[in-house]
């Protein structure tokens, strides 16, 4: 088998980048080593940019995004009792986010896929990449029983962070930089109307809390928790009661509980592979970074690599030049460890550390204060929040 660019993955970024080079008339194969089932549901990110929903649009991939997709204009800080919005189109000349799962965008890129795009091969299990460094990299792969090789001009590596396409990038020129946080997140669905209508970021004592939503009538809420946590260790009642407690305020404000339908656990981490590209093998999304959630940049930021990397390829096929192609890791790494500061400042911003000091209480409060009483401070979050420039 044979095509121009060999993309690993059916997660978002690997869909979005069969969809961009569709439209630009550049053939590609979508390898996927889980069924079409799995790939359509499961839980991640829910928070997209404003560039990200830019791009669906651009697209032709959001016909349903732009029919239930939840468009926010601001996020709630909670802190010591008290509740302070921040108004993001006031603050970023009207650039807002919109809650749309991961899930429902996968769903939508698929559907097209399959109608109007290239092969996209589900349980397709890539192996190996070979060849990186030479003019015809290669990705062997096992698909219904047997193993088989994908030709390609070009590779690109979104599947993940356990995926093999940053197994590929020989150990000489690779560098990580990673740290390991102290704390996870216990995650919650729940059939019940979300009890604000934005989401909420709630420093507290005993822990961060964050209310989230899927829907108008799902919930999706968190809470900061041992990093070891096993989630059902953790009783409904329990789970409700500690969020009321994080939540409260002064004002009166009531949280809405109702029948929870998912727990889980999430690790936080941040985490960075340089360079993003190896001879003709580019890396997409969490195949060469992860960020804690507390940002909701993860699957922003896989995003800003495809369409860089779609825009060099029509680059270089319009002019001739790749110059484009050759600045890719350069020109994602700038974007990717802006939004990584960000998550760090937010996550050590919201979350009290096992071993945190009265010192480091006053300062993360300090740091919320600041928020709530300076624009300039404000208009920070909300720039970085809306989105980094793509590419």
């Amino acid at each position: 088998m044979r095509t121009t660019v060999g993309i690993i993955g059916a997660g978002p970024a690997g869909l979005l980048l069969a969809r961009l080079l569709h439209r630009a008339g550049i053939d590609s194969v979508v390898l996927e080593s889980r069924d079409r089932a799995y790939v359509e549901h499961r839980q991640r990110a829910g928070i997209l940019e404003q560039g990200t929903v830019d791009v669906l649009r651009a697209a032709g991939a959001a016909e349903r995004l732009d029919r239930e997709g939840l468009r926010h204009d601001g996020i709630e800080l909670r802190f010591d009792r008290t509740r302070h919005r921040v108004d993001f189109p006031g603050l970023t000349g009207g650039r807002s986010v919109t809650v749309y799962a991961q899930t429902e965008v996968c769903k939508d890129l698929i559907a097209l896929q399959l109608k109007e795009g290239g092969p996209l091969l589900f349980e397709a299990e890539a192996l190996t990449v070979e060849g990186a460094e030479s003019d015809s990299p290669r990705v062997r792969f096992r698909h219904e029983g047997r193993e088989d090789v994908l030709e390609c001009d070009y590779v690109v590596g979104c599947d993940g962070f356990w995926g093999v396409a940053r197994a590929a990038v020989p150990a000489a020129v690779s560098r990580v930089f990673e740290r390991t946080y102290p704390y996870a997140w216990l995650g919650i669905l729940a059939d019940v109307a979300p009890s604000h209508d934005e989401l909420v970021y709630a420093r507290h004592d005993r822990g961060f809390a964050l209310l989230s939503m899927r829907s108008p009538s799902v919930s999706r809420l968190y809470l900061q928790v041992p990093a070891d946590t096993d989630a059902d260790a953790w009783t409904d009642d329990a789970i409700w009661a500690e969020l009321e407690h994080r939540f409260a305020t002064d004002d009166g404000w009531r949280l809405e509980r109702g029948p929870i339908t998912q727990k889980s656990v999430t690790p936080m981490r941040s985490f960075v592979h340089e360079p993003m590209r190896h001879g003709r093998l580019f890396l997409a999304g969490d195949a060469a970074h992860i960020v804690p959630p507390t940002g909701a940049k993860g699957l922003n930021l896989a995003v800003g690599d495809v369409v860089t990397f779609a825009r060099a390829l029509v680059h270089e096929r319009e002019t001739g030049s790749p110059d484009l192609l050759d600045a890719y890791s350069a020109t994602c790494l700038r974007r990717v460890w802006q939004a990584e500061r960000f998550s760090y400042d937010m996550t050590t911003m919201l979350h009290p550390a096992p071993d945190a000091t009265p010192f480091d209480a006053r300062l993360q409060l300090a740091r919320l204060e600041r928020l709530a009483s300076s624009r300039a401070a404000e208009t920070d979050l909300a720039e970085a929040y809306t989105g980094f420039p793509l590419g």
